[in-house]
């Protein structure tokens, strides 16, 4: 079991006083067999009100209405968790899913549909073509040999990029440009697998990072894929691995640009260029 501190404070500085709109909040980490919170604090400024409730996705979320207005919004999130994730291979997948192709359960495949379903359909001919390098019809491979192919290629094979425009680049542009961020690595996964016919979904939390690296935490984004058996399997293709307990997933979802961790939007008089800063850390406590 690990033990893991994560801080992630956001703020935002206006040039004059701006009536702040609701904002929804992503930053409380998904709990379940492997993670299991401590504690939590969530300060925020300027007054509000805070509602907490799960959308669609049963994400836990917060929802802030500002009492007053202000030159200063800021987000500051506190939470400690206990990670229990630290044999992310120890899994079997059903022997009906073992060799691909395989069908999902006509009962499960109901529930999986908006996950098969392609978000950037206009890309499948140029996805499909890469994707002949790893599988073409009429082949039978091992699902997870399949997966892992997959992932890999992503990570060994494009340059990372920290990009801090809104949104995903289209699947197609990351083939062409053979770069990207995290969350457009994971788009791209996520629609080769559901090119093949795999249900896949977008995740977004937070990556773990040893004091020996650069970078000590950060947001962070992949993609899990439903096998048989196993059910919702994560895979990070910037690392190139199979997602364990250095991997804190907040919030999932059909679609890659639904889930930010903090979302709103303000009213001002004259127009206005706020100025952004966001602060993450994640550190391991002894047990």
């Amino acid at each position: 079991m690990r033990r893991l501190l994560i801080k992630h404070v956001t703020t935002y500085h206006y040039a004059e006083a701006v009536t702040l709109l609701p904002h929804k909040l992503l930053l409380r980490p998904r709990e379940g067999h492997d993670i299991r919170i401590e504690s939590t604090e969530l300060v925020i400024f300027p007054a509000h009100q805070l509602h907490w409730q799960r959308d669609v996705y049963d994400n836990a979320l917060a929802q802030a209405t500002f009492l007053e207005q202000g030159s200063l919004l800021s987000i500051s999130s506190r939470i400690l968790i206990q990670h229990y994730n630290d044999q992310p291979l120890d899994f079997l997948v059903a022997d009906y899913a073992v060799l691909f192709p395989f069908q999902y359960d006509v009962a499960e495949r109901v529930d999986l549909e908006p996950y098969l379903s392609s978000n950037f359909a206009q890309d499948r001919l140029v996805l499909n073509a890469w994707l002949r390098q790893f599988w073409c019809a009429g082949q039978v491979v091992e699902t997870y040999l399949l997966l892992e192919w997959i992932n890999k290629a992503i990570a060994t094979g494009f340059v990372y990029q920290q990009r801090e425009e809104p949104g995903v680049q289209t699947p197609e542009t990351t083939l062409t440009r053979r770069a990207g961020s995290c969350r457009d690595f994971a788009t791209l996964f996520i629609e080769a697998c559901r090119s093949l016919g795999l249900a896949a979904r977008f995740v977004s939390g937070y990556l773990y990072t040893s004091p020996l690296q650069q970078i000590q935490g950060s947001t962070h984004a992949w993609s899990e894929v439903y096998l048989p058996g196993v059910g919702w399997k994560g895979f990070d293709s910037t690392s190139g691995q199979v997602v364990g307990n250095d991997h804190i997933a907040v919030a999932m979802s059909r679609h890659p640009e639904s889930v930010p961790p903090v979302a709103g939007s303000f009213q001002a008089i004259t127009p206005q260029a706020p100025v952004m800063s966001v602060m993450v850390e994640v550190t391991e406590l002894s047990e």
